[in-house]
């Protein structure tokens, strides 16, 4: 019963066997996600950039938590209006394709700054993120 809604292109998420297979699945020539990819890339070059601007990077660091964080709704929101941007529906329950495209590069960008925050903090020393704040 379950499978007459079920999409032809759609992969179910208990059919995935590993990361690699499905990223293979999604069609990278969508506009949308060209504009992901760039955002991504623009977003990591900015995080590099300002690696020296510690108030820039607190700032930074904290948007970009607060859109991982909101990427339940935007999960949500997109499941919903997926027709209107895109030509498959990518957009699972579970939220693994927005977790893998949207917030797994978001809280690299994240892991890149704490990680420099404290090999330049060093165990003892005040954190550079927190020190215009």
């Amino acid at each position: 019963m379950e499978s007459q809604f079920i999409d032809e292109g759609f992969v179910r998420t208990d059919q995935i066997t590993d990361l690699w297979s499905f990223l293979q699945t999604i069609d990278w020539s969508e506009g949308w996600l060209v504009a992901l990819v760039v955002f991504h890339i623009l977003l990591t070059t900015v995080t590099v950039m300002t690696r020296n601007h510690h108030t820039t990077q607190a700032v930074l660091f904290f948007l970009l938590l607060l859109t991982v964080r909101s990427s339940e709704t935007i999960n949500q929101y997109a499941a919903k209006n997926w027709q209107s941007f895109s030509r498959q529906q990518y957009f699972d329950s579970q939220g693994l394709f927005i977790s893998v495209v949207f917030s797994m590069p978001v809280l690299f960008n994240c892991m890149m700054m704490v990680v420099r925050d404290k090999m330049l903090g060093g165990c003892g020393g005040r954190s550079p993120l927190l020190e215009d704040v």
